[in-house]
């Protein structure tokens, strides 16, 4: 009768411990036994769900029991602090990033971490008895802000833990999340900061088994190709580089040396190693170079253009495909043999777009930077005449390539008006387009938007009276 008085004294214990703590560690003695120093013990580990461990050994009963002091919290770091429901989205796993997915969830915060549940705690704890657990976050180590730039939405804040998982929180009534905000800094400025923390080395120790995986995973065919003696210190330079921070702080800052130490394009050009490039280069050089005063780019693109893109709407104006036109910089710039009547440059306006690219790269504007001014001042003056012939002396007083290159170009935007009744482009809406990139100001220090006037009105004087202002320079 004693026997079950204390066998039921014993159960009381053990569920009344278990619904306070969550974790507990008890021994079982036999005491009919009579060899009580081999008697059975056990070690039971019961967390929340009622999930027991496997019985541990007597003789690593010490050696259990410092596991668990390390690993299992105390009592008074598993209290809940706060709870209710959020909108939470996790935007990064182990430093992966992933799909931005709001949610409805019910949040735990304790002292050590916060727990997501899809519903709240008292029916989630009935779920979890099939085994289910819920998302965790370990707030040692973990870093808050506000984060207004990663959501449209407002009251949005994440957390950052140090195994590289980012969450966002958010919530539209603006009290509930500013408590919110400062009940888990709180929590976490109460937490250790360095590797001191259990959970933390836990988690390290997480990170440096599934990275290292991972890595010798991805490098095992390499691996098994290369001699014995270099595949030992092959897998232990990646073992060790997942494993430690510090050494992808080294990787960062050796790359970051690399970049600043790498030789300029002006020095590769120099030594051979880069050719002059077409895109981006000064139209001087780019004339010098091909023995012209007028880019020959130049000239095969207006000659496509003329030949199939006079009677195109919005010719000029409508932007090509930007990926194709990049494609047609990227072989132009290598010397590459440039056929523009290819299927591939078959939209018209890949051709335009790639033209306009030229003149807006072009370090030095076509309208050199030294004579802004003085085509600015030339277009204020009232009397037409004397705007023309203003503007003409200008024109004459340019470099050769800057003068030819303009004339060519003009001359050809006047046959793009002519035909104006089909392609719809007005000499007021080619000035539009072209004004802004062959017309600009060094140092943008006045009015931006009155100078864009003058840059449109000296495009169209430019393209209206182009017989006056080129008059001297025909053949």
């Amino acid at each position: 009768m004693q026997k079950s008085t204390n066998s039921d004294t014993s159960l009381e214990t053990l569920n009344s411990t278990r619904q306070g703590t969550g974790a507990v560690q008890m021994r079982i003695k036999n005491a009919n036994s009579h060899h009580d120093r081999l008697s059975q013990s056990k070690s039971m580990i019961l967390t929340d769900v009622g999930k027991v461990t496997e019985p541990i050994s007597r003789h690593r009963r010490n050696h259990s029991q410092h596991i668990l002091k390390d690993v299992i919290p105390p009592l008074e770091q598993l209290m809940v602090e706060k709870e209710g429901y959020l909108q939470k989205a996790k935007i990064a796993d182990g430093g992966k990033k992933l799909r931005k997915n709001w949610s409805t969830s019910w949040i735990v915060l304790s002292s050590r971490k916060i727990e997501f549940y899809k519903e709240s705690k008292q029916q989630a704890l009935s779920n979890m008895k099939t085994g289910h657990k819920p998302e965790s976050v370990d707030l040692c180590g973990a870093h808050i802000e506000w984060a207004k730039e990663k959501s449209s939405r407002k009251n949005v804040f994440q957390i950052t833990t140090v195994s590289g998982n980012e969450f966002l929180l958010q919530s539209d009534i603006d009290f509930i999340i500013l408590d919110w905000f400062h009940a888990i800094k709180n929590a976490i400025d109460r937490l250790p900061k360095d590797s001191s923390c259990p959970s933390r080395n836990l988690e390290l120790f997480k990170i440096q088994r599934s990275s290292s995986t991972e890595l010798l995973s991805h490098y095992d065919s390499d691996i098994k190709e290369q001699k014995p003696e270099h595949r030992k210190s092959l897998m232990f330079r990646l073992h060790h580089s997942a494993s430690d921070t510090s050494d992808k702080n080294r990787v960062k800052s050796r790359l970051k040396k690399f970049i600043t130490r790498r030789p300029s394009l002006k020095t590769l050009q120099e030594k051979g190693l880069i050719k002059d490039q077409i895109f981006g280069s000064h139209l001087h050089k780019v004339c010098e170079r091909e023995n012209s005063t007028v880019p020959w780019f130049v000239k095969q693109c207006i000659e496509t253009v003329e030949k199939r893109g006079l009677d195109v709407d919005g010719i000029y104006r409508v932007s090509g495909n930007l990926a194709t036109i990049q494609k047609l910089r990227f072989i132009v710039n290598q010397e590459e043999k440039l056929n523009l009547d290819d299927s591939q440059w078959e939209d018209i306006h890949v051709v335009t777009g790639a033209l306009k690219m030229f003149f807006r790269e072009l370090p030095e504007p076509l309208f050199p930077y030294s004579f802004f001014e003085r085509f600015v001042e030339a277009i204020k003056k009232q009397d037409n005449n004397t705007r023309i012939e203003a503007v003409k002396c200008l024109v004459q007083k340019l470099p050769p390539p800057n003068r030819d290159t303009m004339k060519v170009l003009f001359g050809h935007l006047t046959k793009i008006v002519a035909k104006a009744s089909k392609n719809l482009m007005s000499t007021q809406s080619l000035g539009i387009v072209f004004g802004p990139t062959l017309l600009r100001a060094e140092n943008e220090t006045g009015n931006m938007a009155i100078h864009m006037v003058y840059q449109n009105q000296i495009a169209e004087l430019m393209l209206s009276e182009y017989s006056k202002i080129f008059s001297s320079e025909e053949d």
